[in-house]
């Protein structure tokens, strides 16, 4: 989808160029400021109102005011500058054109109702009003994490050299652990590794960047990470690099909340919703709202596992890979093929299954990593999707208390060797992850 006629002014931040990329990846990134608009508007026109269904001190996104045009008939000034004649005669210029009035706002949303409480008012985007009876989607494989806990953490942008060009074959490789609406601290991180400027521009060359998926939910702006993932892989293309994601169990569960809403699934832990499920896992509003086709669709057609200079990416630490196919090009295709296929059931157990954890934490974890990649190749596994806190033991929940939270300073390396978390759990107060592979160790 495109940025044109009958929508609004497209919005721009101070910290993001506009450089010369598909216009589907020039959208607003929330919480900045957005430029102003290019004509005044009447001094009676309405306030949009809060929205008080933002979390986690999310900052509402700049509403422009309506453009004025000039009425049909009226004359336009000439762009280039002509020297007046020695005596110019008064030029009759016609009367300015009258604003139209401004069409009537919508109401403010209900405000939001927390997981298990009954909502009264219909909300749009096709939240529930209540929960079906026997909801139970968390009960199996599926961990609630409530949005509360979530805290936002300080970040430094101290920016860091950009990678040296490896010469003329592949640059440098790095990954990227869970972001989940977390812009600024991405956009800190990815600048302390010299990977973007200042600007958050490509800064890198022809350094290789893969993201290994969960770019929404619990935090403030996860349309904002999707827009900007976008935007870095045209400029890194552009440089001779790329950046490139994976999917994650959260791409799912919020293209499952926008194309099924609340029709009921089957589910081994009894009635679900995809509705439901996203709102207990951290699903915001104003993500929702935003959401467009084009996101939709980049999600959609993003691979689930992938494999680069011997290690083997992938979002969750599970082998349900294996109940996709037997070589990654099969996983990929048939996650591709359910998502086209587009049964809520199919897509239900899709999310499901990619929700399982820790398969590679305890006694059997390194059985289980080999046959990842006796299947799929590799030397390692590198993985997202569970905090490195929960693998370590160290915290049972993200509710916990915030002196009990253990500081999170790089990558988890674990299972004889075998396997590398990098969800550093930045929404439990830790640490978001991107380094470059192979580690120093």
């Amino acid at each position: 989808m495109t940025q044109g006629a009958g929508q609004d002014p497209v919005e721009r931040t101070a910290t993001l160029r506009d450089f010369r990329v598909p216009p589907y990846a020039r959208v607003p990134v929330q919480g900045h400021p957005a430029e102003p608009p290019a004509a005044p508007v009447p001094p009676t026109a309405p306030v949009p109102p809060a929205d008080p269904t933002l979390q986690l001190g999310t900052r509402p996104a700049a509403f422009p005011d309506p453009v004025g045009f000039p009425a049909p008939g009226a004359r336009q000034e000439p762009a280039t500058h002509q020297e007046p004649p020695a005596h110019p005669e008064p030029l009759a210029r016609p009367e300015p054109a009258a604003y139209p009035a401004p069409a009537p706002l919508p109401e403010a949303p209900a405000p939001y109702a927390e997981p298990g409480v009954t909502v009264t008012a219909a909300h749009s985007g096709g939240y529930p009003d209540e929960f079906p009876d026997g909801y139970t989607p968390t009960a199996r494989d599926l961990p609630v994490i409530q949005r509360g806990d979530t805290l936002q953490v300080p970040v430094a942008p101290a920016a860091a050299p950009a990678p040296a060009p490896a010469g003329d074959g592949p640059g440098p490789l790095y990954v990227v652990g869970d972001v989940h609406g977390y812009l600024d601290e991405l956009l800190a991180a990815l600048r302390a590794q010299g990977l973007v400027d200042e600007n958050g521009g490509w800064a890198a060359g022809n350094a290789r960047l893969w993201f290994l998926g969960d770019f929404t939910d619990r935090g403030p702006d996860g349309i904002g990470v999707i827009d900007l993932v976008m935007r870095l892989s045209a400029e890194a293309a552009a440089a001779g690099g790329y950046c490139k994601a994976l999917m994650g169990n959260h791409e799912l569960l919020l293209i499952g909340a926008k194309r099924f809403g609340d029709t009921p699934v089957n589910s081994g832990a009894g009635t679900a919703t995809f509705q439901a499920a996203w709102l207990l896992n951290g699903g915001q509003k104003h993500d929702m709202d935003r959401l467009q086709d084009v996101h939709l669709q980049w999600m959609s057609r993003l691979d689930a596992v992938v494999h680069e200079d011997g290690h083997l990416l992938l979002h969750s630490d599970t082998t349900a890979y294996l109940d996709y196919g037997q070589t990654i090009e099969d996983v990929n295709e048939t996650v591709h093929e359910i998502l086209r296929r587009n049964d809520a059931d199919e897509v239900w157990d899709l999310f499901r299954k990619f929700t399982k954890r820790f398969a590679f934490r305890d006694e059997s974890g390194p059985q289980a990593v080999q046959e990842l990649l006796g299947t799929y190749g590799g030397s390692r596994v590198v993985h997202g999707h569970s905090p490195i806190p929960y693998l370590l033991g160290q915290v049972g929940t993200e509710d916990g208390e915030e002196d009990s939270r253990p500081a999170v300073d790089g990558p988890h390396v674990y299972a004889d060797g075998l396997a590398i978390a990098m969800d550093g759990g930045v929404t439990m107060a830790g640490k978001l992850l991107v380094v470059q592979l192979p580690l120093g160790d």
